[in-house]
């Protein structure tokens, strides 16, 4: 039977085995030496096994000490997590924190973000989706998430409030083997007509509420894609052009996969310059955790503002 088994004998066998005595684990946990080998003896009892060699001048663990000393430092640290959690509960602090991201922010800056409130709020779990185009604001607007981040000023809700969050550039971009290559010239811009018989790559918006609006489509003829991945794969491939977000092609341009396409629609060497914005709901408090997330992501993109 195993229903004896305590927390405190699993502390001792952890400080015994990572100080190589009694006498030392005595002092890390501020007991007497006899404690500290009666708690072993009693876990030796309850488990039915030998932890310890004691017949040297140190006790060794055993084979089956090693063994069983991973599953005690397993168990603590899922106590400890379950502690924290049960503070955090206490606290106001979220279990969970939802985050929907547009496709088109930078990721990286989210990954910062993140790390920085995991490291203050370690027992929040986090789930994260990214979404084009009106996305994040349904997302939002649905209850389905806490904190939501959008890109370009097309979708806006009388619930939700805006923060700009810094800029990302859109860049007009077709690989060097598509045949709308050989139409490029230098600076001179193309126009609408220019473009109109080349296959334009778009991501389709997952929310109704884009309908009845192209936002940057530029020709009649167009595929429509679920993701920036999948767009920018077809892109590389060829079989036609778009746009994408400067952060995620900067090394295709430089390396001379993809060039720019200068369309007149979208200014100088058919680059666009977009605001994103951190929305939250305003009839919503935020939590510690978001809270900090919100702090974190500011400061972070304040210099692109």
């Amino acid at each position: 039977m195993l229903d004896g088994l305590t927390l405190d004998q699993m502390r001792v066998l952890i400080a015994v085995a990572e100080t190589g005595s009694f006498r030392a684990a005595a002092k890390r946990l501020g007991r007497v030496q006899s404690a500290i080998s009666h708690a072993i003896g009693n876990l030796e009892t309850e488990l039915g096994i030998c932890l310890f060699d004691r017949s040297g001048h140190r006790p060794t663990l055993t084979v089956e000490g090693q063994t069983l000393l991973a599953d005690a430092r397993a168990v603590l640290l899922k106590t400890d997590a379950l502690r924290a959690r049960a503070r955090g509960m206490e606290q106001g602090v979220e279990l969970e924190l939802r985050i929907v991201v547009d496709t088109l922010f930078p990721l990286p800056e989210i990954g910062a973000a993140l790390l920085a409130m995991r490291n203050a709020f370690p027992t929040v779990s986090v789930n994260l989706s990214v979404l084009p185009l009106g996305g994040p604001v349904s997302a939002l607007d649905q209850k389905k998430c806490d904190l939501a981040i959008t890109v370009g000023e097309e979708f806006r809700n009388p619930h939700i409030e805006a923060e700009a969050v810094g800029t990302t550039a859109m860049i007009a971009v077709v690989a060097t083997t598509n045949p709308l290559a050989q139409a490029i010239r230098g600076d001179t811009l193309l126009p609408k007509t220019a473009l109109a018989e080349h296959l334009q790559i778009v991501i389709e918006d997952p929310t109704p509420l884009s309908d009845g609006t192209d936002i940057g489509v530029l020709s009649p003829g167009t595929w429509r894609v679920g993701s920036l991945d999948v767009k920018h794969s077809l892109i590389l491939s060829g079989l036609g052009w778009g746009r994408m977000p400067f952060w995620r092609i900067s090394q295709d341009l430089e390396d001379g996969r993809l060039i720019r396409v200068p369309a007149a629609s979208f200014g100088k060497d058919g680059e666009t310059l977009l605001h994103c914005y951190l929305l939250h709901r305003t009839d919503q408090t935020m939590g510690p955790a978001a809270r900090l997330l919100r702090w974190e992501i500011l400061a972070r993109t304040q210099s692109n503002l």
